[in-house]
């Protein structure tokens, strides 16, 4: 680790811990008169629940209960899930191996493999940063559980290694990912060298269901043999420790990685202003940061960011059946159809994919002209409908009835498919903001040419806006109609505790159920985006008598103008289909977190049963808990701004005072590689003020009183939401707008040209760095704030209120150290 790092976490905390023992005394006096009358409630402890709470829950004996009339019992039919995760991984690998073998002129490959070498550079840091991050939560972990809870050595052992395992199946793929793809991006731009559109898409698709597939088997794979293999009684252990770590994983790996790429984007994208240069000019020393950039925050970020959701969703809704389902049978009943509900994914995933290919292929294999979001967009709705109906044929035959029902298995179904429809209607609501084709789109463009940048950046605001009305109403409607399939019978049959939250957990669940295609579609674009740039870094146009040696090497004939066309177009597809997968994955953080919240409400409550009355806006904690979470957004979407800005301002400042135009063909590796120092100083900057504002804020609110706490829950989970919603779809408007502008209008160069290119850098934090960090932060919270509450209900109930208020205020008072310097310790000052 750099010791630039380890020194500011040092000068960071000595500096805190000063602050700390400054204001505590008055802080006190102030505040622990308000903080002792709210002190009660934190000693309710869930009636008959184990100490220790999630991570002390039992799994039922899967081998109890039988399904498909008899003929096999619950654990056995989950081990053939096993199979099925083997068979992705090989789908994953076989693909993997195919891109790796496609034909690729040297000069191409050579810049793809720069790429990849600063992206791993990039990654062992991040590595090594991770791991300083999950100290903080071994000692959180090691406190509880061990020193308060008095639970045996290896149990805790067992959480804290699962919790390593969660962050490395989350480093994994995301590494996986980043191969994968700078593997496609050079052979994608050799494939358009031809002019024919139709390889341009194809490799791309391929690349992300390689990582889609990879993902989802290696996500289920941890979490069948936990269930399969792992005794009951230390399973909780295990999956709460899993979750635990690999939300730690994505938070970081999305955060720092949205501040890397967008740093290095307007780093790059400004200098075709300042210097009036092309797109990807090879004498831009920001352009192999960018290129790494587009790999560590649209490929690292997604890919964590995805096997963490599938994780914590799991996770949630197994945690739910074990507290609120009552029967051991139906229990497992539920368990079995979940996880085979996932196995399902895979299939249907997969199934998808081949049919897409073969009618993709028909239409468009030989075609001079082809829009590159047509057959994404018919692959997105044939998975959903294939889902669908999969979902309600496994449900017939795996839960024909649920204690005595033989209908609950087509609304259990149903509920699940309110979510894996909204996985395609989602997309396609955010396409009509988005999309190169989109009138918003266009109405950003129209007004960037009379009013400049100024107007078609309050176009976008527009934009961002209106989709967060359309979405967050179509979420309702779906969530709806789950609930209302949630009370026909679901409670008497299961003997289950608050159906509409598990309903809603389902839609979550039902969110994902396209999942490797999801992931796909999102991957797609840092492929575009990467082809693009190895095209113009290849310099291939310059080699001599290329066209010739690429006919003699490859039999192929060559139109460089029309390669490059075709490039760009895809690129905008590219972006379009980033922007539909981003509030798919903040829906099932919000929906999911519905859950998880749920877990640490029946604790309070004692299983529903007592202080109920305390989460109602006539309980003025709980109504305070939920002005503070907005308070908690919008400082994360400024602080995570803020290293972008700094680290630009830093980035630009070096570009401009080393670019070399005259008498150089491309930029010195020196000179890059200093570009991409320059954005992993200040990603890791940012990530270190943000991750321990954030751990000690969770700390500090869940310790002032826990229906607080549950009022704070829920608060971050709808700001988030819609604060994610608005940013994501204005930052990509604006990103489409300038593609329209190079693509259809051809003027680059021009004043509009800058316009739209202004647009897009106000734009790329707010796409790719806060909107997308949100989902992670949201589960992170809500997860670690299981332990957190726990934690508090325990010492307060150990060692009475005194203690926890003060540790309270002192948690906050670190919190708010790191808020505050994530600006006044981030902001620009002149010489560094």
């Amino acid at each position: 680790m750099r010791t630039w790092l380890a020194t500011a976490a040092l000068e960071g905390c000595r500096a805190a811990s000063g602050l700390v023992k400054k204001t505590l005394g008055l802080a006190a006096l102030m505040g622990l008169g308000a903080a002792g009358a709210w002190a009660q409630p934190a000693l309710a402890q869930p009636g008959g629940e184990p100490a220790g709470g999630e991570a002390s829950l039992k799994l039922p004996e899967l081998s109890s209960v039988s399904f498909l009339n008899g003929a096999i019992d619950g654990h056995r039919l989950l081990m053939i899930g096993i199979l099925f995760c083997l068979f992705g991984l090989g789908f994953g690998l076989v693909i993997y191996m195919r891109l790796k073998n496609l034909p690729v002129h040297r000069s191409m490959r050579e810049i793809s493999e720069l790429i990849y070498e600063t992206c791993k550079t990039y990654l062992v840091t991040q590595g090594k940063f991770i791991l300083l991050l999950w100290a903080f939560i071994a000692v959180i972990i090691l406190l509880y559980f061990g020193l308060l809870q008095h639970m045996e050595a290896m149990r805790v052992a067992i959480i804290l290694g699962f919790s390593l395992v969660g962050i490395g199946g989350s480093y994994g793929v995301a590494w996986f990912g980043i191969r994968v793809n700078t593997f496609a991006n050079s052979r994608t731009a050799f494939a358009s060298l031809p002019g024919k559109p139709f390889p341009v898409y194809q490799i791309p698709l391929e690349a992300g269901m390689s990582i889609g597939m990879m993902l989802i088997s290696v996500e289920l794979l941890i979490m069948l043999i936990i269930l399969l293999f792992v005794p009951g009684d230390y399973a909780g252990p295990c999956f709460i420790g899993f979750a635990i770590g690999e939300s730690l994983g994505a938070a970081a790996l999305r955060i720092a990685g949205g501040i890397f790429t967008k740093i290095a984007d307007i780093g790059s994208d400004l200098m075709k202003i300042v210097f009036k240069i092309k797109e990807d000019d090879a004498r831009n020393p920001g352009v192999i940061a960018d290129c790494t950039g587009d790999n560590a925050g649209d490929s690292v970020g997604p890919s964590a960011d995805g096997f963490e959701t599938y994780g914590v969703t799991g996770v949630a809704l197994i945690t739910f059946i074990l507290l609120a389902v009552k029967t051991p049978a139906v229990q497992v009943q539920l368990l079995v159809w979940i996880f085979v509900m996932r196995v399902m994914m895979l299939v249907a995933s997969s199934l998808s994919y081949f049919i897409n290919g073969a009618i993709a292929k028909a239409r468009f294999g030989n075609a001079d002209e082809m829009n590159f979001e047509t057959p994404l967009t018919t692959l997105v709705w044939l998975t959903s409908i294939v889902s669908i109906a999969l979902t309600f044929l496994v449900s017939y035959y795996i839960i024909p009835e649920l204690g005595g029902d033989v209908s609950q298995w087509w609304k259990l179904a149903a509920i699940i498919s309110c979510g894996t429809l909204a996985g395609a209607l989602i997309p396609e609501l955010v396409k009509a903001f988005t999309s190169t084709e989109s009138r918003h789109v266009k109405e950003v463009v129209i007004s960037a040419e009379e009013g400049g940048a100024s107007l078609g950046i309050l176009s976008g605001f527009v934009a961002g806006n209106f989709s967060g009305y359309y979405l967050g109403l179509s979420m309702v409607l779906l969530m709806s109609i789950a609930y209302y399939f949630s009370t026909m019978g679901l409670a008497a049959a299961a003997t289950m505790l608050a159906p509409a939250v598990f309903a809603f957990g389902l839609v979550a669940f039902g969110f994902l159920g396209m999942g490797p295609v999801t992931i796909a579609v999102d991957s797609y674009g840092p492929v575009t985006d990467n082809a693009q740039s190895v095209y113009e870094l290849s310099l291939i146009e310059q080699v001599p008598n290329i066209q010739g040696e690429i006919k003699k090497d490859y039999n192929m004939n060559v139109n460089f103008e029309r390669a490059k066309h075709l490039l760009e177009a895809n690129d905008g597809a590219g972006n379009t289909f980033k922007a539909t997968a981003k509030p798919v994955l903040i829906g099932t953080a919000v929906v999911g977190a519905t859950t998880m919240i749920f877990s640490i409400i029946m604790a309070l409550t004692s299983g529903l049963s007592a202080n109920v009355d305390k989460l109602s806006l006539l309980h003025a904690p709980f109504f305070l808990g939920l002005i503070t979470g907005g308070a908690m957004i919008y400082w994360f979407t400024g602080a995570s701004t803020q290293a972008v800005t700094t680290g630009a301002y830093r980035a630009v400042e070096f570009i401009k005072a080393n670019i070399k135009l005259d008498g150089v063909v491309k930029a010195s590796v020196a000179d890059s590689k200093k570009v991409v120092e320059i954005c992993t100083k200040y990603a890791q900057k940012g990530m270190l003020n943000i991750f321990i504002a954030v751990f000690f804020g969770t700390l500090a609110f869940a310790f002032v009183e826990p229906f607080f706490f549950v009022g704070y829950l829920i608060s971050i989970a709808v700001f988030g939401l819609y604060q994610a919603i608005f940013m994501a779809n204005a930052g990509a408007a604006w990103d489409n707008a300038k593609k329209i502008v190079e693509v259809e209008m051809k003027q680059k160069g021009t004043p509009l040209h800058d316009a739209t290119v202004i647009g897009d850098t106000v734009g790329d934090p707010f796409k790719d760095t806060s909107s997308v960090a949100l989902n992670p932060v949201i589960k992170f919270t809500t997860l670690f704030g299981l332990l957190a509450v726990e934690l508090a209900v325990t010492l307060t109930r150990d060692q009475g209120p005194m203690i926890t208020n003060l540790l309270a205020l002192a948690f906050f008072v670190v919190s708010f150290f790191f808020v505050y310097r994530s600006f006044y310790g981030m902001r620009i000052r002149s010489g560094g």
